[in-house]
């Protein structure tokens, strides 16, 4: 459309806007009722105060990640003291604590509403009855202990591999893919075997990124980290380094100074985190980015898609872009892997794609991640993409915009 009147031009502009304003319309109207860590952050420091006061407890204690850790509430005394649940949710994580080991940090418990039956932190966090009655999933989906050539290694990839450095976590998801760990005591992976996958990286120099996961790779203490790093630093074929964390958004008191300072001297460092609701974002988490971000670390998101938590567009779309606001790119949604006694999390790959619809054009690139599915069998990550490519011929093909509009595009060489 050619149109050589300025006024017509600004009418015809202002028309488009008012258009595109109207296509996020129903988003404006529910964002302030999703809830999140910022606007809610004055009810979590009430509840900190209290769960403080159980433990007598003061911010020295509170704001030192070790305390935090050997204070992780595990047994349905504490958490009813400091929680109030009604009498079938308390015995439901009596029972599925006999079977599947709990946890959860007096951060992470600050979180949680307990006047919302459906809140999303204890949706993640807090044992329920359908983990037993999954009889669907499998304890290794993706045969990772069939792909560990060395030990304590994963590798599905050419250039890179996982070393698993740790089973512990500052809090135990539900929806862990590792569940088949957790039961066991917390301990870092020998040194032995640390050693050993050291060795295997030296000796296959196509092997450029290495990824410390576990578990969870901010569990392990300063000195191990810079001695982790430190001797991937002297692999001359491995360029980058990433460490997996969920303890951005359990346990951001564990990005001290000192963490920093380790970091720092490893560049480049990527870290992956972990957040799948808005509601885990808060003041906090914020305070541990910028931190972060000031050693010159890159900040990366997986969220897992979880029914009950962010299965909705509306969600998925607040979280992403509070992510960015706190100087964390979303980079992945995973659909939620068929874990024995996880299938209540489990939405069909259909939701995931109509989300990944909702993103794409009504919010800025940086806020769209890549929905991924893990193929079965330790294949890989597949990309789950809406259909933008409508057909082709030689000289055209026919594309579709994010408004559904089909338009033609030229092809020629």
């Amino acid at each position: 459309m050619y149109c050589d009147n300025e006024e017509q031009k600004r009418e015809l502009a202002q028309r488009r806007a008012a258009e595109l304003k109207a296509r996020i319309e129903d988003y404006l109207r529910v964002r302030p009722l999703i809830p999140d860590g910022f606007s809610g952050w004055e009810n979590i420091l009430r509840r900190q105060e209290k769960i403080k006061k159980f433990f007598r407890a003061g911010d020295k204690e509170w704001y030192d990640w070790r305390w935090q850790v050997r204070s992780r509430i595990e047994d349905v005394e504490t958490l009813t003291a400091l929680l109030a649940l009604p009498p079938e949710k308390v015995e439901e994580i009596r029972k599925v604590g006999e079977v599947y080991r709990w946890a959860v940090s007096p951060y992470f418990l600050s979180l949680m509403d307990p006047e919302n039956p459906s809140c999303p932190i204890m949706r993640q966090s807090l044992p329920s009855l359908p983990e037993l009655l999954d009889n669907e999933g499998t304890e290794d989906p993706m045969a990772e202990e069939l792909t560990s050539p060395a030990p304590a290694i994963t590798r599905r990839y050419p250039d890179r591999l996982t070393i698993n450095v740790t089973n512990q976590c500052a809090m135990y998801c539900r929806h862990c893919q590792r569940r088949r760990n957790i039961n066991k005591p917390d301990q870092i992976t020998p040194q032995s075997h640390l050693q050993a996958a050291l060795d295997y990286i030296r000796e296959h120099e196509e092997i450029r990124d290495v990824l410390l996961t576990g578990g969870d790779a901010f569990m392990l203490s300063d000195e191990q980290i810079d001695w982790l790093l430190t001797e991937l630093d002297g692999i001359e074929h491995v360029e980058i380094k990433r460490l997996g964390t969920r303890t951005l958004a359990t346990l951001p008191m564990r990005v001290t100074d000192r963490l920093c300072s380790v970091l720092e001297k490893h560049f480049p460092v990527y870290v992956n985190t972990q957040f799948n609701h808005p509601l885990e974002i808060t003041p906090e988490v914020e305070k541990a980015c910028k931190k972060l971000s000031r050693a010159g670390v890159a900040l990366g998101n997986q969220a897992v898609l979880l029914a009950g938590v962010n299965d909705d567009a509306h969600v998925m779309k607040k979280l992403n872009q509070y992510l960015l606001k706190v100087l964390i790119r979303p980079y992945y949604i995973f659909h939620a892997k068929a874990v024995k006694g996880t299938a209540h999390f489990r939405t069909r790959v259909e939701v995931g794609i109509e989300i990944m619809e909702k993103l794409r054009g009504y919010t800025s690139g940086l806020a769209i991640p890549t929905y991924i599915i893990n193929a079965p069998g330790g294949y890989g990550k597949i990309p789950m993409l809406p259909q933008y490519l409508v057909s082709k011929d030689r000289d055209k093909v026919k594309i579709r915009t994010w408004e559904n509009r089909i338009l033609d595009y030229d092809n020629h060489e």
